[in-house]
């Protein structure tokens, strides 16, 4: 491992002015700071090792509601907070937007901000820094969202395949076939995941994967407008919605096109959000526990903290039922 005495050795300084610039010291100058800053990235160094105080790590959101107890995001933050803050670690929580990404590298300013790992919520492909995953040196998590051939990023979310054989065995065994699929625009990973996961789960549940019977749009009420009343026509009697929200939706759509939840056609959520209890009728959905996804995000963290390189850690899910299914009528 590159250490602080290789920096010096590299600039032509002392160990003593490398420590003081990594640690943002008033007696090195700015230019000298950012000279030890760069080379420290180009030579892989990261801040592994703990100090008297308390090693920090960055929890960054973007695109995810986390503040209130009913936000997506909350119960995974805390998660987090609590596995890493009972260790000693110190959990910061950073909005995360285009300017400060392209304020920095990734690995310069976490290390400029004496960061020792991150863990991200909400990325989408046209982040900076999700590119500078491939090469980034600071051990990092990210949830739903994947990048190969770097052993110092780890990923962690739920089993979206065995996620989709669930909702679609169970709409099986209450006797749907022609099982239609909503979902959020495609480019990201999640999304575009658990639409392959689905059409892999009807072909392992015997039924047929056809892609008409699916649709996506970038916005809800678009995707909505746009595909159910075109998929209930081909003679879709349930569905599977990629999140709960889009779910939540359906069902007020449905009752707008005069249609009754359960009685004429099945609506099946993801994620398991607090709303979910509190629909009409309450939204059947396929649960990730957001609490063990946070604390996973953290044992992700210390096993590549301490040389494990993490790839991928997935949760099992679980269906939850409530009342926006039911067995499919003689009629249909």
């Amino acid at each position: 491992m590159t250490t602080l005495e290789d920096i010096a050795r590299a600039l032509g300084t002392t160990k003593s002015t490398v420590s003081k610039a990594l640690n943002g010291a008033d007696d090195v100058s700015k230019a000298t700071r950012q000279a030890v800053l760069e080379k420290a990235v180009e030579m892989g160094y990261t801040r592994r090792t703990r100090t008297k105080s308390a090693p920090r790590i960055a929890v960054f959101v973007t695109n995810m509601e986390y503040r209130k107890p009913s936000d997506f995001g909350h119960d995974i933050v805390m998660g987090f907070r609590k596995a890493a803050e009972p260790e000693g670690y110190e959990v910061t929580l950073i909005p995360l937007d285009i300017p400060l990404q392209q304020s920095d590298s990734y690995d310069t300013y976490m290390m400029k901000n004496h960061f020792c790992g991150g863990f991200f919520l909400g990325l989408t492909p046209l982040d900076p820094w999700l590119k500078e995953f491939e090469t980034c040196k600071t051990p990092t998590v990210l949830y739903d969202n994947h990048v190969s051939g770097n052993p110092h990023i780890s990923h962690v979310g739920i089993d979206n395949a065995e996620g989709m054989k669930i909702a679609v065995a169970y709409l099986r065994s209450l006797g749907h076939e022609k099982i239609g699929y909503l979902s959020n625009a495609l480019e990201s990973y999640v999304y575009h995941q658990r639409l392959l996961f689905f059409l892999q789960a009807m072909e392992s549940c015997g039924l047929t994967p056809d892609k008409e019977l699916t649709g996506s749009a970038y916005h809800v009420s678009d995707c909505l407008s746009q595909h159910l009343p075109r998929l209930l026509e081909k003679g879709c009697t349930a569905f599977v919605c990629s999140h709960d929200l889009l779910a939540s939706n359906a069902l007020v759509y449905c009752a707008e096109l005069g249609l009754s939840v359960p009685e004429d056609v099945s609506i099946l959520g993801f994620d398991d959000i607090p709303l979910c209890q509190h629909t009409v009728p309450p939204l059947s959905t396929i649960r990730q526990d957001r609490d063990l996804l946070g604390r996973s995000a953290f044992y992700a963290f210390t096993s590549q903290f301490n040389h494990v390189a993490v790839s991928t850690l997935l949760l099992h899910p679980q269906l939850v039922e409530r009342n926006s299914c039911a067995p499919l009528s003689p009629q249909d």
